[in-house]
């Protein structure tokens, strides 16, 4: 039988420790960043130690928002889980979840997300696939041209215009779901040098308001192997997206190559010739409530979405989630409920990470085995929990 480990928040004595043990799972550079030798407000650390007080395990939950359909929701967004290679299959990143899970509660968070290197583990925990960060590879020559519009101004950013950036994302991002809020103590931590994300900003104005923006790193040569990188491209108006992209394709004599990640559905994106795309790299994310009732009740929910359907959900790491609840949606807002009726649908916590991002409807969820019901009761009745439409990510941690 495996050897209980004993988890807790990390100190800063702990973080040498915890920087070689990332250091040898992530293959990192020997020495390591500024960044990892403190643990800044908004970002919680767990250790896991065996018997004798060796670090075995560290898992970070960081203080993230998501937005959820025009509302911030709190969330504990997982990263730099490793485990010893000694002690991996025994427990250990279940027990450091399970803390975390824990924390993360009291501290009022709703929702988690994370990036796996390996999916089963975090399945096990309740986290299940709900989307992909997609990075593509474009010609630069195939982007469509055009004449600049007189009512739009181009220009070069500067750090001072990072505000603005800032409140354009939002702009974007707060009706969507999923989308972190990029606001808070941990990102004001990460921004504290203001200076500018890239080699490069781009921004496109009308009348002074900005209306698009483009950070890209220009790379290295200006060969056949060439790379613009544009780390994001975002703009509000179809006319602000036309004139970016007519922006980037201009790089086309130098950077045969422009590389993305596209935002399904938004401005920038369907302008894309993106039927030409290759995918560069593919980054799978997985989701999972950390206290179901305030997932529902901290999210903002479709205007027309209305109804109210029962169901028992087992959620094997947060026990507090596990129960009969029933789910009330109207007029924007829901509520989940504790009943002591029985109910005839009964979901896993995974089904309930699936429905929630609406990556699958309910009939789906049942097939997979992450939902039941007794014969003749329609699972779709749980399809009111996926009401507002898949979620995305746009940013990796």
């Amino acid at each position: 039988m495996p050897e209980p480990v004993h988890v807790r928040e990390l100190g800063a004595d702990d973080l040498d420790a915890a920087w070689e043990l990332g250091r040898f799972a992530f293959g990192s550079d020997p020495q390591p960043s500024a960044h990892a030798t403190v643990t800044p407000a908004g970002m919680t650390r767990y250790g896991a130690f065996d018997a004798s007080g060796r670090l075995v395990g560290k898992a970070v939950d960081r203080h993230h928002d998501q937005w959820w359909s025009g509302r911030a929701v709190p969330a504990a967004d997982v990263a730099g889980v490793a485990v010893a290679p000694e002690t991996r299959g025994r427990g250990v990143a279940r027990a450091m979840l399970t803390a975390l899970l824990r924390g993360a509660r009291e501290r009022g968070a709703a929702v988690s997300a994370l990036y796996p290197t390996v999916a089963a583990p975090y399945r096990v925990c309740g986290w299940e696939a709900a989307g992909v960060l997609r990075t593509v590879d474009l010609a630069t020559a195939a982007l469509p041209r055009h004449r600049p519009s007189p009512d739009l101004t181009v220009r070069a950013g500067t750090p001072g215009d990072l505000p603005a950036v800032a409140d354009l994302y939002e702009r974007v991002a707060r009706h969507r779901n999923g989308m972190l809020t990029r606001r808070g103590e941990l990102f004001d931590f990460f921004a504290a040098d203001r200076g500018l994300p890239g080699d490069g900003l781009t921004l496109v104005e009308n009348d002074g308001d900005l209306v698009g923006y483009a950070t890209w790193q220009r790379g290295r040569g200006y060969g056949a192997d060439s790379v613009l990188t544009v780390d994001e491209a975002l703009a509000v108006t179809a006319e602000a997206a036309r004139e970016l992209v007519g922006v980037l394709a201009s790089w086309a004599s130098v950077a045969p190559t422009l590389r993305l990640c596209p935002l399904d559905g938004d401005a920038v994106s369907t302008v894309l010739p993106l039927e030409a795309a290759r995918d560069h790299e593919r980054d799978l994310w997985m989701h999972r409530p950390v206290d179901v009732a305030r997932a529902v009740s901290a999210r903002g929910w479709p205007a027309h979405a209305q109804g109210v359907v029962d169901f028992t959900l087992t959620d094997a790491l947060a026990d507090w989630n596990t129960g009969t609840w029933r789910l009330t949606v109207t007029d924007g807002d829901a509520e989940l409920a504790r009943i002591d009726s029985a109910a005839d649908l009964r979901l896993d916590v995974r089904g309930f990470a699936l429905l929630y991002t609406g990556a699958a409807q309910a009939r789906s969820v049942a097939q997979a085995g992450l939902l039941h019901h007794r014969p003749g009761a329609d699972p779709a009745a749980l399809d009111l929990l996926g009401a507002g439409g898949p979620a995305q990510l746009l940013d990796y941690f």
